[in-house]
């Protein structure tokens, strides 16, 4: 058995799997008396209407449930609407009926978010997973927030688990750095509605369309952050997220492929040493445009001040003479060879 050779208790077991302990218990009870669970009721309905109901639906994807309800009653099969609905469902042949609206509301919102370029830091976050495996430790999947514009790196959550509470442990992560890094949280950048009086969202946390995205407790967390908002992208479209892809793939091949990582304890040190040295990149190139900035706007400044500078500082428009620019080397051409 997998907890008892791991050697964990079932409560700790049931919590890893999310499962509720009492559910454990009862089938541990059931099996312990020899009882035979509850299975799956027979369906002869559906068993009948089967191999016509998938033969209609596979020969006709865009078909509804209505229309191959008639065609199987055209074959002879007396079956009701409800019967043909469910089974579609169970086989995984049919959308859900509010499919298209979502689809279009999803659309609405990534183009809100996407109608212009963030134009600075903390506007556009990308979160997302991704695998990593230990020589000794087992696989590992690690999540993080990703900044689109400044392409700085919050701290990594690396957990055995991807589910929902992993990606709200990664946002908590990124908003706690966020507040050690600026001095103050996230909802203080926040406008009020002068209509509603409410906060209006700052930030938009970009996702893929995965189960720990589309959770309940996930889009919960994010309605508690009136700070953030959250879109995600269109369905079977990394590229949508690319610039957090480009990071997982970066911190591999610069930083976790170079050598073999044992266990899950080096492969936090290995990525929290490489999310360090990038925020110190991204700090020094921050000064040095800032620094370039003040010096050209003190150049500037010092022009304004002195109306006549055009007539005590000779300007140059263009190379100069022909006579002074400075010649290329003459290359000679090969001769040819004499036949």
């Amino acid at each position: 058995m997998i907890r008892v050779e791991a050697g964990m208790s079932t409560a700790r077991f049931c919590k890893l799997i999310d499962m509720p302990e009492r559910t454990w218990r009862r089938w541990q009870a059931k099996a312990r008396q020899e009882q035979p669970p509850k299975g799956p009721r027979p369906q002869p309905a559906r068993d009948a209407a089967r191999p016509l109901v998938v033969k209609h639906a596979l020969a006709k994807p865009a078909w509804g449930h209505r229309k191959i309800w008639a065609m199987t009653r055209h074959d002879g099969h007396k079956v009701s609407q409800a019967t043909v609905l469910r089974l579609l469902r169970d086989d995984g042949l049919i959308l859900p009926s509010e499919y298209q609206k979502q689809r279009r509301e999803l659309a609405k919102d990534r183009k809100a978010a996407f109608a212009r370029n963030p134009t600075g830091p903390n506007q556009v976050w990308q979160l997302d997973f991704s695998e990593f495996e230990t020589t000794q430790g087992g696989t590992w999947r690690i999540a993080g927030c990703r900044d689109w514009f400044s392409k700085l790196e919050y701290p990594f959550h690396v957990s055995p688990t991807a589910n929902q509470y992993d990606a709200i442990a990664a946002i908590d992560l990124a908003l706690a750095e966020y507040e050690r890094l600026f001095g103050h949280p996230l909802v203080d950048e926040c406008e009020v509605d002068a209509d509603t009086g409410e906060l209006l969202p700052v930030l938009t946390i970009v996702t893929d369309n995965g189960g720990p995205f589309r959770s309940l407790n996930f889009e919960l967390f994010i309605m508690r952050h009136p700070e953030l908002r959250h879109v995600r992208t269109r369905v079977k479209s990394p590229g949508q997220n690319g610039s957090r892809e480009r990071g997982f793939g970066t911190l591999k091949y610069e930083r976790l492929f170079l050598d073999e990582i044992p266990d899950a304890l080096t492969l936090i040190e290995r990525a929290e040493d490489y999310r360090v040295e990038l925020v110190n990149d991204v700090a020094t190139q921050a000064s040095t445009i800032t620094d370039e900035v003040r010096t050209i706007g003190c150049q500037r400044c010092d022009e304004f001040q002195h109306p006549l500078a055009h007539e005590t500082r000779p300007r140059s428009h263009g190379p100069g003479p022909r006579s002074f620019r400075p010649r290329p080397p003459r290359r000679r051409k090969p001769t040819p060879a004499r036949r």
